[in-house]
């Protein structure tokens, strides 16, 4: 199969944005290229509503350069869309109609119901949450939804986003105390008119988009947090609120200092926190979680796959996603390798106090340990931790996806040490005792594949007289390999789970 290439261009209030999606001759799907321009579109509006001629030149060159790219690139289908800020303009047509002409591209605008289920649709296929609300504060306009058991129940858009709050209540980005109660009952007198909105208080509120995502950074800064995703990253109310009040307080000079803030984010970062608050508040929600994707990640899955754009099992799809990125690992042998340490792990599992967490850890683990390899064979284990952490496997929190990488990766328990240790306080001495012990067993899984020939197309196991007796009831040819390299590890693998493992010959009684 050639590659397939899609460009989504997002023409947004704050920002305009190009991803390129790459699809491989080997089916998985990546990011290959992008570009972000600030625009600013909101401020822009004159008098009239309108968007002056000039403002919509520059738009025209901006597009035409993420044109230059995915041409440089051979995208073979390229997506434009429109948001809040050519939405509400009132030569909107004019607008569209100049884009087109002068590059060729022809822009959807967007309603905002429609911009709300893309949203929804690139946060679904990111995360395992089940339930909630999700809010995608832009610099136009607002999208609050409610999902239950990860479908979209019902959504709405609110005309207003921290570039038009910060034009309407908070010029030059400061927000004093009688600005910001205005602001909170502007969001308020708006909100009142959705009564599902405080239907179901309790859910958390996940945030997609620029707002969201600032927080969350800005959060992992001042929190000295050593995990560096904002992907399905947890915040609790009182966190989110001292950190806006520090936000507030701060001039703008001092503010574009502060870790994790981009530049051109400063003065609108404050009232776009303001939204967040107010519509938490309302909602009555749990917590705060931000999502890493959105509106571009929906358009993409819904010009991929338009039959079903909905992801049924985040993880598995990350996790095959992964796989199929560094195929250097023959799958017969990840797949035995996967098969075995699963059947291991059932037989052990009364041994281990979250058997359904460690089953799916260890899944996951086995399926990608040797993806390292794709980098160099030699040391592949730690490039299989540094792919793992620094790849999207969705549907983990962020313990469970360092608990993973250490296990796929597992060489001692010395190791897993200096792991926990540049990972404080997400892995303390529990992950560790259970990293070691899901670690081992992989161990035996693959040593139980050393030649990776398949030879043990069927094992026994039994427990008896602290033996972990493993019988290879259907081997195909030799197994010499395969049971030297079982008593190798026999020694660390009784350490951790008080069991030595025996490999017998087809024909043992």
């Amino acid at each position: 199969m050639t590659e397939q290439r899609i460009g989504i261009i997002d023409i947004g209030s704050n920002s305009i944005r190009l991803v390129i999606y790459e699809r491989t001759s080997g089916g998985a799907q990546r990011v290959i290229d992008g570009s972000k321009r600030a625009a600013r579109l909101s401020e822009r509006l004159n008098d009239e509503g309108s968007l002056p001629s000039e403002t919509i030149d520059e738009l025209v060159d901006m597009i035409n350069h993420f044109r230059l790219i995915c041409a440089h690139h051979r995208t073979g289908h390229i997506r434009a869309v429109a948001t809040a800020a050519i939405r509400n303009a009132s030569n909107r047509n004019e607008i569209l109609h100049r884009i087109e002409a002068k590059t060729g591209l022809p822009i959807e605008l967007l309603t905002g119901e429609e911009e709300a289920g893309y949203g929804f649709l690139g946060m679904i296929n990111s995360m395992a949450v089940r339930d909630g609300f999700l809010i995608d504060i832009g610099g136009g306009s607002t999208e609050v939804s409610l999902f239950k058991d990860r479908t979209l129940v019902q959504s709405v858009s609110f005309p207003f986003g921290s570039v038009s709050m910060t034009r309407l209540f908070a010029k030059g980005g400061m927000l004093s105390d009688q600005q910001l109660r205005e602001l909170e009952q502007h969001v308020a007198e708006a909100a009142h008119g959705e009564a599902w909105l405080k239907g179901i208080p309790g859910l958390p509120l996940v945030g997609v988009g620029g707002t969201a995502r600032a927080l969350g950074k800005v959060h992992q800064a001042y929190s000295k947090y050593p995990f560096e995703s904002t992907n399905n990253y947890p915040i609790m109310m009182q966190s989110a609120d001292d950190l806006f009040e520090l936000l507030r307080k701060e001039p703008l000079e001092k503010r574009s200092k502060i870790p994790g803030l981009s530049k051109d984010r400063v003065d609108i970062i404050v009232p776009g926190l303001a939204i967040l608050r107010a519509i938490f508040r309302h909602i009555g929600a749990s917590h705060y979680i931000v999502c890493g994707a959105g509106l571009r990640d929906g358009l993409f899955f819904a010009t991929r796959f338009p039959e079903r754009p909905r992801l049924d099992d985040v993880l598995t799809y990350s996790v095959n996603n992964l796989a199929a990125l560094h195929p250097e690992a023959p799958m017969q042998h990840t797949s035995q390798v996967n098969r075995i340490a699963l059947s291991l792990m059932d037989m052990l599992q009364y041994q281990l106090q979250s058997p359904v967490q460690a089953r799916l850890l260890l899944d996951v683990a086995s399926i990608l340990h040797r993806i390292g390899a794709s980098i160099d064979y030699y040391d592949y284990r730690k490039h299989t931790f540094y792919l793992m952490i620094n790849s999207h496997i969705n549907g983990l929190s962020h313990m469970e996806l360092l608990m993973c990488a250490a296990i796929a990766s597992y060489k001692g328990k010395n190791r897993v040490k200096q792991i926990a240790t540049a990972y404080k306080p997400l892995l303390g001495d529990e992950e560790i005792t259970f990293i070691c012990k899901l670690g081992t067993l992989l161990q035996l899984a693959i040593a139980l594949d050393r030649s990776e020939t398949q030879a043990i197309a069927k094992l026994g196991i039994e427990i008896s007289g602290g033996k972990l007796h493993l019988r290879a009831i259907r081997a195909e040819g030799m197994i010499a390999l395969e049971r030297k390299e079982v008593d190798a590890l026999a020694a660390d693998f009784k350490k951790q789970w008080g069991l030595t493992p025996v490999l017998h010959p087809p024909d043992y009684r």
